[in-house]
């Protein structure tokens, strides 16, 4: 399956209106290319982009549907995250990361944590324990993971809820946290190493709600 690429649309302050013609784009969109350029070939190079460059004056009327009147402006998937000065890196990259997220659905086993977390320890644990491989992501050292997995939890728990680490997903499910992985390991058995679908796979009569 291909992922559905995030949508990244620049318009820079360029182009022509009746009598009005501008050749060189102005120094911030210079930048805000450079910062979209840079983001996309580091912290962003896993992700799917598709980046479209557009002349504001010969296209203003485009971007006022989303509310974007001042050049340059930076749309992802149609919602404007900048305007009027040079994109800032960081909101850039939350932005694709949460719009991501909302496209293309977690798969594999992952654990989100940081460093010093008991909790996150223990999980990792349990998983090491039971010979079950995943991938750990630290949400205070990697925003990009920070971003994604509030994005994904978030839909997840009550509205007013705080978020709390770990958060674990099993083969692309939503466990929780170190406690409801204990429960579930519990109710299960060794994980099968000699396959690559690991004994919490879909199909084994579990519960990935409770939690």
């Amino acid at each position: 399956m291909t992922d559905r690429p995030v949508n990244v649309t620049f318009y820079r302050w360029a182009g022509a209106w009746g009598p009005f013609r501008v050749r060189t784009p102005c120094g911030e969109c210079e930048l805000t290319a450079d910062v979209i350029a840079s983001a996309l070939t580091d912290e962003l190079r896993d992700i799917s982009v598709h980046v479209q460059v557009q002349d504001w004056l010969s296209a203003w009327w485009r971007p006022l549907v989303a509310g974007g009147w001042h050049a340059p402006i930076v749309l992802v998937d149609g919602r404007v995250v900048s305007q009027g000065r040079v994109l800032n890196r960081g909101v850039f990259q939350e932005a694709v990361v949460r719009a991501h997220a909302r496209k293309v659905p977690i798969r594999g086993n992952h654990v989100y944590g940081k460093a010093g977390c008991t909790h996150c320890d223990r999980a990792m644990a349990y998983l090491d324990a039971a010979r079950i491989r995943y991938q750990r992501h630290d949400v205070v050292r990697e925003p990009v993971a920070l971003y994604a997995m509030l994005e994904r939890v978030k839909p997840l728990i009550p509205r007013h809820a705080p978020v709390a680490v770990p958060q674990i997903w099993i083969d692309g499910h939503h466990i929780g946290g170190a406690e409801a992985l204990s429960q579930l390991l519990d109710r299960t058995i060794p994980a099968r190493v000699d396959r690559s679908r690991s004994s919490l796979s879909p199909g084994d009569g579990l519960d990935y709600g409770a939690y």
